[in-house]
């Protein structure tokens, strides 16, 4: 009687062994009551000269334990996430119609007016070169800067005093400090939000023909 038990067992495990990447967790319950159905039997039917481990039994059922415990963790955490992605979407599509500041430097100029803003660390010569969309420069010039958050507002006109149409344009600015040493230098646009994407993961925000991510948002502003 012993003998066959122990074979059962064997043949049990290889044949998990070469299921076991098509385990579920209905499959792992279902193999948790079948492996303590065998230990019992196995309990049971021992011979007295050859007692089986009991220490391997222990570990055994701790190990399924662990992996239970594990897999439930798991699904409570892929609920976290769902419900912060859902928190996402909800969030972005708030801002539909807003005026808000984010990290870029694209910005549209319309009725001849264009905003951006930008941040040095520490008082610097800053030189500001906006371009259209075929990247050709339509304006540049070298400012004065303070240490802080500046604004630069564009009147669509260039050096030469061209009015340019309205559209996209983009900022560069480049500054050094009384040394000539370069200056970091951080730029914002201003824009209305036009599109939410919730489709992605993250969702995106379409504002001036660009898109950006929730954490690109510095600030919601209201309009002038």
């Amino acid at each position: 009687m012993p003998a066959p038990v122990k074979a059962a067992v064997v043949n049990q495990d290889k044949a998990t062994a070469k299921d076991g990447s098509a385990v579920n967790t209905q499959a792992l319950a279902s193999n948790f009551q079948t492996f303590l159905t065998l230990l019992t039997t196995q309990l049971q039917n021992q011979s007295p000269l050859d007692p089986l481990d009991t220490n391997q039994f222990t570990a055994q059922l701790v190990q399924f334990s662990q992996v239970e415990q594990q897999l439930k963790m798991n699904d409570q955490l892929s609920a976290l996430v769902s419900l912060q992605e859902t928190a996402q979407q909800t969030q972005a599509l708030g801002y539909i119609g807003a005026t808000v500041s984010v990290d870029g430097s694209t910005a549209e100029l319309k009725d001849s007016y264009a905003a951006w803003n930008f941040k040095v660390s520490k008082p610097s010569s800053a030189t500001v070169t906006i371009t259209n969309t075929s990247g050709a420069t339509v304006y540049s010039g070298t400012f004065p800067m303070q240490a802080g958050e500046q604004e630069f507002k564009w009147d669509g006109h260039g050096n030469n005093g061209t009015a340019w149409p309205d559209g996209t344009y983009k900022m560069t600015v480049t500054a050094t400090d009384a040394l000539g040493q370069p200056v970091a230098v951080s730029t914002e646009v201003q824009g209305v939000v036009d599109e939410v994407d919730v489709g992605t993961n993250p969702p995106v925000l379409t504002i001036n023909g660009d898109t950006y991510t929730l954490d690109k948002i510095r600030r919601i502003v209201r309009p002038s």
